[in-house]
C-alpha cells in the first residue's frame, strides 16, 4: 500500500469514526497498518487507534498501540513525532492509572527540543502531568501543571485544551472542597463548547456536563445534577464511550444515595464498578467502593461497610492515591467510633493526621484543614492555596508555606 492510498483509507476510517460505525473504522485502520509501506501512515494510523482505544476505555490495547507508536518514529528520527509518542503512552498509562510512569514520560517529552509542533504539545504534557499529579494527590503540583497548560492554551488560541483542562480544574476543585470553583470551571468548559465547538466531537459538551453534574450534586442541587448527568450519559450511550458510562452511572449512584434513595443507588454502583473493572479505571473503583461504604453506614450495616473500605484501602495504597486513603481513616473513624472500638479508632485518627500533613492539606495561616467542608480557596503563584477568607483577612507579602520551606531544619 503506497502513500497516497495511505492516506485515502486513513481518511475512510475517520469517516467510518466520526460516523459511529467504529468497528469498521478499526476495521480500516488494521488493515492499513498491515499492508502500508508509507512510515509516517503508519504513525498517523497508529494516532487514530490509540484515539478510538481511548475512548471505547481500551487502554491496555492503547497503552500496545502507543508503544508500536514509538518504535515508528524513532524508524522516523523526527523529534515531532517523538514527543508525540510519548505524550500518547504518557496518556495510556495515566487512564491505567499508572501515575508515576506518566509522570516520567511526560517529563521526558518536556525534555526533547522538538520544533513548533513539539511546543504546541506541551500544554497536552502539562494536562496529563496535571492528573497524575491528582491521582497521586500532589495537589500543588496538579494546580501548577494544569496553570500551565492553560497558559499554553491560551498562547495558542487552543479553546479544546482549555476546555479539557477547565475540566480538569472542575475535578481538582471538587476533591478539595471548594465547590463554586468546582462548578466555575466545567461551565466555563461548557461555553467554550457552546462557542466554539460545531466542528468538535461530542465528548467535549459530555464532559463538561459530566463535570457540572458532580459539583451540582456536592452543593446538593441534585435536580440540576441529574440534568446534567443524564445529558452526558445520553452522549456516552450513543458514542459507546465506555469510561464516561461509568463515570455517570458513579454520579447517577451518588445522586440517589444524597436523596437517600439507597435502593436505586445500589444497582447504579454496581454497574458503575463493572465498567471500571472492565476498563481498568482503579481511581474509578476506589469512588465507587467509597459511596457504596456510605450506603451501608447509611443502613447501619457496618461489617459490610468495613469490608468495602478494605477492598478501596488496597487499591488506594496500590496507586498511591492519599487522598482516597485519608476519606477511608475518616469513615473507619466514624465506624470504630460507633462501635466502640477505642485502640482501632486511635490508630485511623492517628493516621487520618498523617495523611493531611503529606498532602499539605490545611491552610498555612489560620491552620485548618483544607477539604474537610465547602470552603472558597485561593492559590497563589506559587500554587499553595489557602482559605480565601484568611488572605482577605491577613493579606500576604509572599506565601507562607513557600517561607516555611526555605527555613533550613537545623536552624527552626
Amino acid at each position: 500500500m503506497g502513500q497516497d492510498q495511505t492516506k485515502q483509507q486513513i481518511e475512510k476510517g475517520l469517516h467510518l469514526y466520526q460516523s459511529n460505525q467504529t468497528e469498521k473504522a478499526l476495521r480500516v485502520w488494521m488493515r492499513v497498518l498491515e499492508k502500508s509501506a508509507d512510515p509516517a501512515g503508519r504513525f498517523r494510523v497508529l494516532g487514530c487507534l490509540i484515539t478510538a482505544h481511548a475512548e471505547m476505555g481500551r487502554y491496555k490495547d492503547m497503552l500496545k498501540f502507543a508503544v508500536v507508536q514509538i518504535d515508528t518514529a524513532r524508524e522516523l528520527e523526527d523529534p515531532d513525532f517523538l514527543t508525540e509518542s510519548y505524550l500518547n503512552l504518557a496518556r495510556s498509562n495515566e487512564k491505567l492509572c499508572e501515575f508515576q510512569k506518566t509522570i516520567s514520560y511526560c517529563k521526558t517529552c518536556l525534555n526533547m527540543q522538538g520544533t513548533t509542533v513539539s511546543l504546541q504539545l506541551n500544554g497536552q504534557v502539562s494536562l496529563s502531568m496535571g492528573n497524575a499529579f491528582l491521582g497521586l494527590s500532589i495537589f500543588q503540583k496538579a494546580l501548577e501543571c494544569f496553570e500551565k497548560a492553560l497558559r499554553y492554551a491560551h498562547n495558542n488560541d487552543d479553546k479544546m485544551l482549555e476546555c479539557r483542562v477547565c475540566c480538569s480544574l472542575g475535578n481538582f476543585y471538587a476533591q478539595i472542597k471548594d465547590y463554586e470553583k468546582a462548578l466555575f470551571f466545567p461551565c466555563k468548559a461548557a461555553e467554550l463548547v457552546n462557542d466554539y465547538g460545531k466542528g468538535w466531537s461530542l465528548k467535549y459538551r459530555a464532559m463538561s456536563q459530566y463535570h457540572m453534574a458532580v459539583a451540582y450534586r456536592k452543593l446538593g442541587r441534585l435536580a440540576d445534577a441529574m440534568d446534567c448527568c443524564e445529558e452526558s450519559m445520553k452522549i456516552a450511550l450513543q458514542h459507546g464511550d465506555r469510561p464516561l458510562q461509568a463515570l455517570c452511572l458513579l454520579c447517577f449512584a451518588d445522586i440517589h444515595r444524597s436523596r437517600k434513595d439507597l435502593q436505586t443507588a445500589f444497582p447504579r454502583y454496581d454497574s458503575s464498578m463493572s465498567i471500571m473493572t472492565e476498563i481498568g479505571n482503579r481511581l474509578g473503583l476506589i469512588q465507587v467502593l467509597l459511596g457504596v461504604t456510605k450506603c451501608w453506614m447509611i443502613q447501619k450495616e457496618l461489617d459490610k461497610a468495613l469490608e468495602s473500605i478494605e477492598k478501596a484501602q488496597e487499591l488506594a495504597e496500590g496507586l498511591g492515591n492519599k487522598l482516597g486513603l485519608l476519606k477511608l481513616h475518616c469513615l473507619c473513624e466514624r465506624i470504630y467510633r460507633t462501635k466502640g472500638q477505642q485502640q482501632e479508632l486511635r490508630d485511623h485518627v492517628v493516621k487520618f493526621h498523617e495523611c493531611v500533613e503529606e498532602m499539605e492539606l490545611y491552610c498555612g495561616m489560620c491552620g485548618e484543614s483544607i477539604g474537610e467542608k465547602n470552603n472558597q480557596l485561593q492559590a497563589l503563584p506559587c500554587s499553595h492555596f489557602f482559605h480565601l477568607k484568611c488572605l482577605q483577612t491577613n493579606g500576604t507579602r509572599g506565601c507562607p508555606n513557600c517561607r516555611r520551606l526555605s527555613v533550613k531544619p537545623g536552624y527552626v
